[in-house]
């Protein structure tokens, strides 16, 4: 173990980083407990507390220490910084320091720099229309949702990347460092390019304790704990200790270590080209949780204990004891010394304080609009496919988005402000024209049968969605663009990340100073209907469903049914800003229905009739309407609609694609859906309408159930039948096949179920056909294999 020597601090140095530490700790203590009396002019009486205490004092003082520290080396020596605050619910801590130097008075001038602006921090914490217990958007220099503990670590290296003057503290609660997403966190420096990418420096702040329980990496002895981390990459430098002054003295000294030897590395790749993977520093903090806390209440230990993790003195207002205990504690921090007489912090307290920018509640790559450029993209008819006619040609819309997605990765060579992540499936996937333009990242060894691996690549590929996940998070958020590609299935391993994501979203919108961002855009492709060799392990197309029960004025989900509605659609994604796009396509071979032109129109109405593809007169509207949305039930609605035409040319059949599904929500749920009177003029009001979807068939009941037609709506989408089988056969399982379809309209229409009983019956005879066929010769029956729409 490595224990960094002292650095010589003069005695003015050290009063001066104590003084801002107190000043901080006094200031978080205060958020949680004080209503008023904010500089305790006067005896604390119960009045002055807040009625409800809410808050988390246990791993304040860490977090504070850590700013303190942080303040004082990005002033000696100029460093562009910010700091990722994992500790969960940390807030008192971050909105104390952010108050002290002044960025939170600019950004809210209500809460001035002083006794009144002091008494409104306190007032508004954890309070009715206040702001939140933890590090959130509403904190200036935040870029990392406090409220969900696994993912500090990937935002900081996401932030890192193609940021190469940028230092990227991150402070790991080691509450946090117990979830699955952290502990994959650790290989992201095995991608961190030195010479083109920035620093991370991890503190790993130990303080024994979670909300009841003790923490893993605080109870292994140190040498097992040493050795984890050395195995992740890491030189480790320790600080241990409770009394103020040694642990300031370590504190400053492992930060000088850590930061010379940040230097030492980029020096050594950027100036002296070494090719070596670098092992970079990172701090272990280890000091008592609630540290300068009420060591006791009640007679119980509380400092250094789990009982100091939220609210160490609960019953002030009732209890006479514990005010005079809290007020103890208040005045042990010596507020007098720390702030003058209007209540503005006194000159020692801000000495080692940044100014400008480099402070760390003011840095624009915490607020990273402001350092958003747009995209360089590329003209959309130079990927666009040719299309004569509807359904004459098949493309595979993923590869031909891959050559779009290598003239972007092109046009940003230079700026470096685009990256694609995904858990080893781009080529899989068919995006593997990037390569044309960049390589995969990555600083470990490399073997001669390895290909497309390189240290300054942008294309990043690891086996954790998580990781993809937080590292475009932490992309995006401090001002570059974006995109994740994952097999459709398995994209629920980041739901609870795009929830915090959203929720990020949605509440900085709300924020003025606050600028907007790149959206997070997902492309999921093999998908449901096309697991051919994978099966029903890798069937789920439920990601939507979870989107789109969030935030309406951020979340978008695009259902492209061929390759220049997906150009169409990422185009647009790529150039939008503060939302969360899905865009789901397939990569197995397409018709092509529209040209570039109609893919742009129909995609900017999101629903849209299709024509060419019905059987309408243009008088008394349809008999029914085969709506699609997906590429595969897009495929079979107009091969049912091929089929009516066929075996019932006197039935009015409208077809209806649907390409945003928040189309179909009223406008006053979304702010894509549409008015009533556009819904039934493309829908009817009371004609049956064959819904074909390519997921869970009651999203779109959901979404449709306040429409007056909605008693007519019939879906069809997949029902948890899967398995390894034919392309057809998918379909055919969970009745979405153009068979099924048929039959649907067969029985659905009144008074045609008698008419077109032999037709009805031949549909069923071919399902049964077709079993009987993909069981004897392992495909799919000629007649599904090799059609094709003919224009009727």
């Amino acid at each position: 173990m490595e224990v960094a020597a002292p650095t010589a601090l003069s005695p003015v140095e050290l009063a001066e980083l104590d003084a801002q530490w107190r000043a901080a700790n006094y200031l978080a203590a205060g958020q949680i407990y004080l209503r008023s009396n904010p500089l305790l002019t006067e005896p604390l009486r119960p009045e002055h507390i807040k009625p409800r205490l809410l808050g988390h004092w246990g791993t304040s003082p860490g977090l504070t220490l850590v700013h303190t520290h942080l303040n004082r080396v990005i002033k000696a020596r100029d460093l562009d910084a910010v700091c990722i605050w994992g500790p969960g619910h940390g807030g008192p801590a971050v909105l104390a320091q952010s108050w002290l130097d002044g960025s939170y008075s600019e950004t809210y001038p209500d809460v001035s720099r002083d006794a009144a602006g002091m008494a409104e921090l306190f007032r508004q914490f954890s309070f009715p229309g206040g702001v939140p217990s933890h590090v959130a958007p509403e904190t200036p220099g935040s870029l990392h949702e406090g409220g969900e503990l696994g993912y500090a670590l990937a935002h900081a290296y996401g932030a890192a990347l193609d940021n190469p003057e940028l230092v990227v503290a991150c402070v790991i609660g080691d509450g946090e460092a117990e979830t699955g997403p952290l502990a994959a966190s650790w290989h992201a420096d095995k991608f961190l390019d030195p010479v083109h990418d920035g620093a991370v420096l991890p503190i790993l702040h130990l303080n024994g304790y979670k909300i009841a329980n003790p923490t893993v990496l605080a109870r292994i002895p140190e040498a097992e704990l040493d050795a984890l981390l050395r195995g992740y990459g890491h030189e480790p430098l320790y600080v241990t200790g409770d009394e103020p002054g040694p642990v300031h003295l370590a504190m400053a000294a492992a930060m000088d270590r850590a930061l010379d030897r940040i230097a030492a590395i980029q020096r050594r790749a950027r100036a002296d080209g070494s090719a070596e993977r670098p092992r970079w520093p990172m701090i272990v903090l280890r000091t008592p949780k609630g540290w300068t806390g009420p060591h006791e209440v009640d007679g119980v230990p509380v400092e250094g204990t789990w009982r100091a993790h939220q609210v160490p003195l609960p019953g002030v207002r009732e209890n006479p004891a514990h005010l005079r205990q809290l007020e103890s504690w208040l005045l042990s921090y010596r507020p007098a010394e720390l702030f003058d007489e209007d209540g503005r912090p006194r000159p020692e307290v801000l000495a080692r304080v940044p100014v400008g920018d480099r402070r760390l509640g003011a840095s624009p790559h915490a607020n990273g609009g402001l350092l958003l450029r747009d995209l360089p993209i590329p003209p959309l008819e130079e990927y666009a496919v040719p299309v004569e006619a509807p359904g004459r040609g098949t493309h595979e819309p993923t590869r031909v988005l891959g050559t779009f997605l290598e003239g972007v990765m092109a046009a940003t060579a230079a700026r470096r402000d685009f990256r694609v992540v995904g858990p080893d499936e781009t080529a899989s996937n068919r995006l593997q024209a990037l390569y044309g333009a960049t390589a995969k990242a990555w600083q470990a060894e490399t073997l001669p049968t390895d290909e497309h691996l390189a240290r300054d690549g942008r294309v990043m590929e690891v086996l954790s969605e998580h990781l993809c996940q937080g590292w475009l998070e932490g992309y995006l958020l401090t001002g570059r663009h974006g995109l994740f590609a994952s097999y459709e299935a398995f994209a629920h391993i980041v739901d609870s990340m795009v929830n915090q994501h959203i929720k990020w979203l949605r509440t900085a919108r709300r924020l003025p100073w606050r600028r907007p961002v790149a959206s997070l855009n997902y492309l999921l492709s093999s998908h449901v209907w096309r697991q051919d060799h994978n099966g029903f392990s890798h069937q789920d197309p439920g990601f939507v469903d979870h989107v789109l029960n969030k935030s309406p004025e951020v979340v978008r989900v695009y259902l492209p049914p061929d390759t220049n509605t997906l150009l169409s659609v990422a185009d647009h994604a790529l150039r939008s800003r503060d939302h969360v796009n899905v865009i789901v396509a397939g990569k197995q071979p397409t018709f092509d229905w529209l040209t570039l032109e109609e893919a742009r129109a129909h995609c900017a109405r999101g629903v849209g009739v299709w024509e060419w593809a019905g059987t309408e007169d243009g008088g008394r509207g349809p008999d029914a309407v085969l709506a699609c949305a997906g590429d595969v039930p897009t495929q079979e609605a107009l091969a049912a609609a091929w089929l009516l035409r066929r075996y019932l040319p006197d039935l009015a059949v409208r077809v209806v694609n649907v390409v945003d599904l928040a189309r179909l929500l009223p406008r006053d749920a979304h702010p894509h859906g549409m008015p009533d009177a556009e819904y039934d003029a493309v829908f009817t009001r009371d004609r049956p309408v064959i819904f074909a979807y390519h997921g869970y068939p009651w999203l779109i009941h959901r979404l449709t159930y306040r429409r007056t037609g909605h008693d007519h709506v019939h879906v069809r989408g997949y029902q948890e039948e899967g398995t390894t089988t034919t392309p057809f056969d998918m379909v055919v399982r969970n009745d979405l096949d153009r068979f099924r379809l048929v039959m649907d309209v067969v029985d659905r229409v009144p008074g045609l179920g008698a008419r077109a009983v032999a037709v009805r019956q031949a549909m069923a005879d071919a399902r049964t056909r077709h079993h009987a066929w993909t069981r004897r010769h392992g495909t799919d029956l000629p007649e599904v294999a090799d059609w094709a729409w003919d224009g009727g």
